[in-house]
């Protein structure tokens, strides 16, 4: 009885992708935490071909049941944000400008929205921003996304802008330390 009511319950679910159209064969498509390509849709099951190259088998209930992100159902377009953390020592519009300057004429990115920059907060060790770009396809994300990381990279450095990393100071003292309260640090060698 139970296996019948799943096999009916995918079924109808087959139906109504097939006539909805939620998704379509080449949509690219997040379920269950898998993303990947539609491939086939059948009438019980659909194929999603991942990216690290595996075909999972979904049954269509999933579809129709579960959360399922469709990243390219109205368009392949997508929006790329790339956090950089800068030394406090920076100027903040400085370092805006030279976001924007390094991503000027990269190959893949949309010029509407034009990408764009904002100053996200005071980090433990940086100065935090944002720079987010758009894509018109999400398959170039990727590579887009690499480039524009390196001509950041590039461009800070060459106007002698640090990305710091976090620091710890570490103090080592031999001997156990007695119960109650620690000594007072002693003063820095000259």
């Amino acid at each position: 009885g139970f296996g019948l009511q799943n096999v009916i319950n995918n079924f109808v679910s087959g139906l109504i992708l097939l006539f909805e159209r939620p998704i379509k064969i080449g949509d690219v498509i997040e379920v269950g935490g898998k993303l990947g390509e539609v491939r086939r849709i059948g009438i019980r099951a659909s194929t999603v071909r991942t990216y690290q190259g595996a075909d999972i088998v979904v049954p269509n209930s999933q579809f129709i049941t579960a959360n399922v992100t469709n990243w390219t159902l109205s368009d392949r377009a997508r929006r790329i944000d790339i956090t950089i953390g800068v030394d406090y020592a920076s100027d903040p519009v400085r370092v805006q400008e030279l976001l924007l300057e390094a991503i000027r004429d990269l190959p893949g990115v949309a010029p509407h929205p034009a990408p764009m920059t904002a100053f996200r907060g005071f980090g433990a060790s940086s100065l935090d921003f944002s720079l987010l770009l758009w894509t018109r396809d999400v398959d170039d994300r990727l590579a887009v996304e690499s480039e524009a990381r390196v001509r950041v990279l590039k461009a800070l450095r060459a106007a002698g802008i640090d990305i710091p990393f976090p620091r710890l100071d570490l103090r080592v003292r031999e001997g156990a330390l007695a119960p109650g309260p620690l000594p007072p640090p002693s003063a820095p060698p000259a």
